[in-house]
This record gives structure tokens, C-alpha cells and sequence, in this order.
């Protein structure tokens, strides 16, 4: 072969193999485009589900977020007094809610709110109240009495029963002594005649048999004399009203009461009086005049822990009975108040 046919041999191999070089380079890109194409494909696909799931997890967290911002800024206790004033909305009574109870004459000086004192006298109505020695009628032993003829109404008696193992379950302490109680016309004048107290026959809180007088005598034969609330002491005080209690003659009101201020005196008159006195600092002839301004229609509102109650004055009629307004369907007491009128208490609960 010759040299010139060489060459051209050459050149046309060279040129295949050039040409199958482009081809595979052709094929090679055509593989990366349909690569891209795919690539492109799926980062579009899951931008678009990364995208769903940002708008799904925006929508949650949006909920969530208000959900929480619920929670977050939910006051229990104002949500729990919501619903209680709703509750006591629903059970307080209306004109339509009333019947008529007649009461005598003799009633207005009945109950536990009947005020005595200098100028409002007991009548001592037979029924008013039912003494019973404290010796062998208490249903405790975690206070003691100085003697085995101390008497007290029957309802104040359990309330001072409980009151007493409250103090004790409180303290671990049993160095109370009920030192004075019911006080017979008799015995009351003895003591004003002899000097030693300020009222005569009639115009005694003992005589309602719903007041007495607490002394501190420890089993050690010492003696702190008459009670006052210091120390492990002062749980009675703090707690009284929750019992039904009220201190008689407070600190403060020796122009109102007519007497000097004692701590040991102690009178019972049911815990929604007791709480409310305690509450606005008022004495018993305070709060049985301040009850003449509420009406059945208008009640005095009270609320003590869970419970609710109405109380209203019904000014008794000169003569014969009085008609008294009551509720058809709920707990009530009525009262005399010893002087003008009844006092009616409602529960509400």
C-alpha cells in the first residue's frame, strides 16, 4: 500500500474513532439531561409537599397556638367563681318563689337572733330554747366544765361540741373550761345585786342560754384565768364563725353593747351571722339593726366557703299575727330579733 493510501486509511480511522468519541459524549449528555430532568422533577415534587406540610403544620401550630394562648391565659379560679355566681344566680329566689308562714306575737322574742341586752328584755317564751347540762350532754371530752350544772340551748351545745374538737384536732389541746352558761331571772339578779355584773334580771345575753364564758385551765393545776386568743389560743378566735360564734361584748363597741370588751364571752347565733359580723367588725345590736334594711326582695347576700345564703327582716305586725314570706323550696330558719321583727335566713345550697 502506499504511503498517500495510508494516510488516508489513517484519517479515516481517526475520523471513526472521533465520530464514535462525539457519540458517546452525545449519549453521555443526553443520560445527565434525563437525569436533571428527573432531579428537577422531584426537588419540585417535594418542594411542593415540603410546602403542604408547611402550610398543614402552619394551620396546626395556628390552632395549637390558639388552643394554648386558651389555656395559658385561663384563670381557674375565676372560671370555677364564674360558674359558682351563674349556679347561685340560678338558685336565688324570686317573688314568684314565696309563700306566707304566720307567726305570733310571741315569736318575734324566739331564736337565735333575738338581741337582749339593757334595753331589749327576755321575755323567756317557753320553746325558745332547750337547756341541757354540758357535763353529761357533750358528745366530747376535748374541753371541760367547772361544774355539773352549766346549761346552754341544745343547738348551741353541738356547735360548741364541734368547734371544741376542731380547736383540738388543731392543737392537741384540752386545757379549755366552759365556765359560765345559762343564767336563770333569779341568778342574774343575784349577780347585779352582789355587783357583779352590769345587767339586772331580764337584760342578760345568759339568760338566751346561747351565750357563755371560756377559762384556760391546764391539767397542771396553773391557770391563765379567763380566755383570751394568744398563742395556740387564738385558732378559737380565728375560727369561731366558721362555728356559728361571735365574741359578744368586742373590743370597741362599750358604747353599743353596754359593756366593757371581753374576750371570753362568747354568743351563738348560726355561722352565715357569725361570718358576716366577723367580716365587716360588726357587734350583734350592729347587724340586727343593719338587717332592717333588707327585704325578701332585696336580701342580705352571705357567702361562707361554699355556702350561700339569703337573709331578709319582716317587720312584725302591732297586733295579731304576721305574715311572713318564706321560700317554697329551700332551707330557711326565721328568728325573732326580740324587739320588732323576724329575721329570715335562707340556704341557698
Amino acid at each position: 500500500m502506499s504511503n498517500g493510501s495510508q494516510r488516508r486509511n489513517r484519517r479515516r480511522q481517526s475520523a471513526k474513532r472521533y465520530k464514535i468519541r462525539y457519540d458517546r459524549i452525545v449519549a453521555a449528555a443526553l443520560v445527565l439531561v434525563v437525569l436533571i430532568v428527573i432531579l428537577t422533577s422531584c426537588v419540585k415534587s417535594c418542594s411542593k409537599d415540603d410546602k403542604k406540610s408547611d402550610s398543614s403544620d402552619t394551620s396546626t401550630t395556628g390552632t395549637t397556638a390558639a388552643q394554648s394562648s386558651i389555656v395559658d391565659n385561663l384563670d381557674t379560679s375565676k372560671q370555677t367563681d364564674s360558674l359558682l355566681i351563674s349556679s347561685i344566680e340560678d338558685m336565688k329566689t324570686t317573688s314568684s318563689d314565696f309563700v306566707v308562714e304566720s307567726h305570733s306575737r310571741d315569736d318575734v322574742y324566739t331564736g337565735n337572733l333575738i338581741l337582749v341586752n339593757a334595753d331589749h328584755e327576755y321575755k323567756f317564751k317557753e320553746g325558745d330554747t332547750e337547756p341541757l347540762t354540758l357535763y353529761n350532754n357533750r358528745s366530747n371530752e376535748y374541753y371541760n366544765v367547772c361544774d355539773y350544772v352549766v346549761k346552754l340551748d341544745k343547738e348551741t351545745l353541738a356547735s360548741l361540741d364541734n368547734w371544741m374538737k376542731g380547736f383540738y384536732e388543731a392543737k392537741k389541746n384540752t386545757d379549755l373550761t366552759v365556765i359560765g352558761g345559762y343564767r336563770t331571772l333569779e341568778e342574774q339578779n343575784d349577780k347585779y345585786n352582789n355587783g357583779n355584773s352590769g345587767f339586772k334580771g331580764g337584760c342578760s345575753d345568759y339568760h338566751t342560754a346561747r351565750t357563755f364564758d371560756l377559762g384556760i385551765f391546764p391539767k397542771d393545776g396553773s391557770s391563765s384565768g379567763y380566755y383570751s386568743p394568744r398563742g395556740d389560743y387564738a385558732w378559737l378566735d380565728e375560727n369561731a364563725a366558721e362555728y356559728g360564734f361571735i365574741v359578744r361584748f368586742p373590743d370597741g363597741k362599750e358604747e353599743i353593747t353596754g359593756e366593757h370588751p371581753r374576750t371570753q364571752t362568747y354568743r351563738y347565733v348560726g355561722k352565715p351571722h357569725a361570718v358576716y359580723m366577723k367580716q365587716n367588725g360588726l357587734c350583734l345590736e350592729e347587724y340586727i339593726e343593719k338587717l332592717k334594711s333588707y327585704t325578701n326582695t332585696a336580701p342580705l347576700e352571705i357567702t361562707s366557703g361554699q355556702s350561700y345564703y339569703q337573709v331578709y327582716y319582716v317587720s312584725a305586725s302591732a297586733e295579731g299575727n304576721t305574715d311572713v314570706p318564706v321560700p317554697q323550696n329551700k332551707t330557711f330558719t326565721v328568728s325573732g330579733n326580740n324587739s320588732d321583727g323576724f329575721i329570715v335566713t335562707v340556704s341557698l345550697n
